[in-house]
């Protein structure tokens, strides 16, 4: 019976989803389990009590009305918070490896795990300090590296290696990545890794705990403790920073990550987007998060996929020895699922789940039937010239304005004539349009922008690495 109410479960999550878009539902509903249905009642729980607070407050009436869609019979949804009960019933939550699906609990590719070694204290002394639950198996040693990661996963080393009273050499460290591309799990293994010297104190938190945290300071009149506390730690790990609400919290923040990095402390945030592009952070949080290194990681090319699969597979034998996965199938999975790390996990857990509850070996053609959902449409998305003008600019750093603007100078020409020949290749607008979308350009001026990126896209393979980066980014 649970099992059909869990097909029903992520019927209706598919329903939520449709209806507020990916973005709310990465944000609101994807760490959401179901626990039991029991007479007219669904019983959800989350991992945090903000979150809990927020669902009941803003989408309660929502979520019901998507369950009552597919089981007319539900009056009622409780929704519970997981982590008041594991932090008396040990162990604690664990998100999946490379910012897996946070949702798929049941059959687990790790068997679920103890936490081993040194994995224990560090804990502790984590929870110790108020921190956000971390997950033992988020290390540096089960990162899979690829070069759309490359830069990131390094200087996060850097940060996690560095003792106390080094020269910091970038300050913040700002990650930002589109959802399931491995933010959170570069900000747990610098968490393990930073704690585990016994040095330093390396607390990590999400954007919720944080806001949780402070608000319950300025309730029970601990604020000054609270901000005391924050400013102790040696390396501040700040998750999802996109999600910081409300004036105050933001003032707040302001004010700890200037004290830390001004008394030499080391930050490092992880965020969906640049800081440029968090238009709900002040101006002045902006500028100083843009001060320090930020690193983009791009999307998971397909060689990169085929190796996290293979990792996630030999994981799985670890304490599933029977489940063998073909060479056909795990090809297939990483040219077909291309969205992200969670999908990738996700496909695995059902390839695992259909293995085990059914006896029957993993085949291509259960694959494609089990994947089916999670192989986005082939045909491209349409790109706006706005787009290309808004992405260039970002990668190469120079405004919008500069891009439509008569100035000749190379840092600017170059990414114009890139953004020219992006709008010719990957939009239907003719040349002419092209240059009016350009500040009122020539047809002929496009051309000759053209034309010389195809000449040097030929001949250099670092401008022909980023054009296809470009487009990735534009085309995702």
């Amino acid at each position: 019976m649970m099992n059909t109410y869990q097909e029903r479960w992520s019927r209706v999550k598919g329903r939520l989803k449709a209806e507020v878009g990916d973005d709310i539902f990465s944000s609101w509903f994807a760490r959401m389990d179901l626990e039991a249905v029991e007479n007219e009642t669904v019983r959800l729980s989350v991992p945090t009590r903000f979150l809990k607070s927020w669902v009941q407050s803003h989408y309660s009436d929502r979520v019901l009305s998507c369950w009552q869609a597919e089981e007319g019979s539900v009056q009622r949804i409780e929704l519970t918070v997981r982590s008041a009960v594991l932090r008396s019933n040990a162990p604690k939550p664990k998100p999946d490896l490379q910012d897996a699906p946070r949702d798929q609990r049941a059959l687990r590719l790790d068997g679920g795990g103890e936490l081993r070694g040194i994995a224990a204290p560090v804990s502790a002394a984590h929870d110790a300090l108020g921190g956000s639950p971390l997950d033992p198996r988020l290390t540096f040693e089960t990162y899979v590296v690829g070069r759309s990661n490359t830069l990131a996963h390094a200087a996060a080393k850097q940060v996690a290696v560095a003792r106390r009273g080094d020269v910091v050499m970038f300050n913040p460290l700002y990650i930002h990545a589109g959802v399931g591309l491995g933010k959170t799990h570069l900000l747990h293994a610098v968490t393990w890794a930073g704690n585990a010297s016994g040095e330093r104190k390396v607390l990590y938190l999400t954007a919720e705990k944080f806001m949780y945290g402070f608000v319950s300071a300025l309730k029970t009149q601990n604020a000054i403790a609270f901000k005391e506390a924050l400013r102790g730690i040696d390396v501040l790990v700040i998750d999802d920073l996109q999600f910081l609400t409300g004036k105050n919290i933001q003032a707040e923040f302001c004010h700890t990550l200037n004290a830390l990095i001004d008394a030499g402390r080391q930050v490092v945030i992880a965020a969906d987007r640049p800081p440029t592009d968090l238009e709900s952070l002040d101006d002045r949080v902006r500028s100083r998060l843009a001060g320090g290194l930020v690193v983009e990681m791009g999307p998971l090319g397909e060689e990169l996929r085929l190796e996290i699969l293979n990792s996630r597979i030999a994981a799985a034998r670890i304490h599933h020895p029977g489940f063998d996965v073909p060479e056909p199938v795990v090809a297939f999975i990483a040219k077909s699922v291309t969205h992200n790390g969670r999908d990738l996990e996700g496909a695995l857990n059902r390839l695992l789940a259909h293995s085990k509850l059914s006896g029957q070996p993993v085949t291509l053609e259960m694959a494609e039937r089990e994947v089916r959902d999670l192989i986005r449409p082939q045909e491209p998305r349409r790109v706006k010239i706005e787009e290309i003008q808004r992405v260039v600019s970002r990668q190469y750093n120079v405004s919008r304005g500069d891009l439509l603007s008569s100035r000749r100078t190379a840092n600017v020409v170059r990414p114009r004539q890139i953004a020219m020949y992006l709008a010719k290749t990957l939009t239907l607008r003719s040349l002419p349009e092209i240059g009016r979308r350009f500040g009122g350009r020539d047809h002929t001026t496009v051309l000759h922008a053209v034309r010389k990126i195809e000449g040097l896209v030929g001949s250099d393979t670092a401008l022909a690495d980023e054009i296809e980066l470009l487009k990735r980014q534009l085309q995702e």
